[in-house]
């Protein structure tokens, strides 16, 4: 089986096993084919609800940077006056197959690292669920809510969708251009052309709009409300810890703050314990806020995350607020 790194050599480099692989793409977009068709034909029902649903996804395998823009639009709508719930899929959850309520609280191991993390940082209604009908259901039986946010779910065609944000990757776009296996694709590139919104996080090409990331001060695990300047560690070599799909932009933040980096990069969602972080000696241990999550019950006082926000553009503000006046008219 190839390992992660292997498969980032296959994808995003010049590795010939990219090539080795390209026939199972095609049979892998001759599925994607028959699923849109098998669902636009009807054949298979979408369900619509009566609020409506944004999906934001993306269309390559790992982290683009969804979860970032669904806590920034989940409260941006808060901003306006509506009321938003969050769906998830709840990815590395253990817990029941049933819709679960997520809480600021909850265990990430039952439900998910990035469920916890948006409940905590938008103060809205969370469910997750392996199946997103189930989960809308789950929350419009439990909550007033008057938006649905789909965090991923770009695929889950059985969920009617009636605003589609896309968020790439500006820095390592669509790697080999190949579908799956033998590529980072999910969809084909043209899939965009019919989304409403293309953010890019980090150099947006013609018609996306940029995404950034804003890092704030540390913050200490077991000693909640304490914070760290990152400039305090200018020079000092500290334990740089990340489970996340694409890791490089949080180890790329550490290294332009000033701090001499030792990398532990773990899979996506990986299921920490104790022992992960224990690496001989007393320098300190810096993570993503996604990974802290998991941490946080376990972790030392030398264990500190790095909270950032997303940042958009004015030009994509204007027209998801355009695009959505539109749908409440509607």
């Amino acid at each position: 089986m190839l390992n992660s790194e292997r498969l980032e050599q296959v994808w995003y480099g010049d590795d010939k096993l990219g090539l080795v692989l390209t026939p199972l793409s095609w049979l892998y977009r001759f599925g994607i084919a028959a699923r849109k068709i098998a669902y636009g034909s009807g054949l298979i029902p979408v369900k619509r609800f009566a609020v409506p649903v944004i999906v934001i996804g993306n269309i390559t395998v790992g982290g683009t940077g969804k979860t970032p823009l669904t806590i920034w639009l989940a409260n941006h709508l808060r901003e306006k006056g509506r009321r938003p719930g969050i769906v998830s899929r709840g990815y590395g959850a253990r817990g029941s197959t049933k819709p679960q309520q997520v809480r600021p609280d909850s265990n990430p191991a039952l439900v998910g690292d990035e469920p916890v993390l948006m409940a905590r940082r938008t103060h809205c209604p969370v469910a997750v669920a392996a199946n997103r009908v189930r989960a809308v259901q789950g929350l419009l039986e439990h909550y007033d809510i008057d938006v649905i946010i789909s965090d991923d779910g770009l695929q889950h065609l059985q969920l009617h969708r009636d605003l589609e944000i896309v968020v790439i990757d500006g820095d390592r776009r669509f790697g080999n251009g190949r579908c799956l296996p033998a590529g980072p694709l999910r969809e084909p590139p043209g899939r965009l052309q019919s989304v409403d919104l293309v953010v890019a996080n980090g150099r947006p090409g013609k018609g996306e709009h940029l995404m950034e990331y804003v890092s704030g001060d540390l913050c200490s695990l077991c000693r909640p409300g304490e914070r760290l300047e990152i400039q305090s560690l200018r020079g000092r070599t500290v334990h740089a810890v990340a489970g996340i799909g694409n890791p490089s932009r949080f180890i790329s933040a550490l290294r332009r703050a000033g701090l001499d980096v030792i990398k532990h990069i773990f899979p996506d969602h990986h299921p920490f314990v104790k022992a992960d972080l224990d690496f001989g000696d007393d320098l300190p241990v810096v993570m993503t806020e996604k990974d802290a999550v998991k941490c946080e019950h376990f972790a030392s006082n030398r264990c500190w995350y790095l909270p950032v926000q997303a940042s958009l553009a004015e030009t994509f503000i204007f027209r998801l607020d355009k695009r959505l006046a539109e749908i409440n008219c509607g």
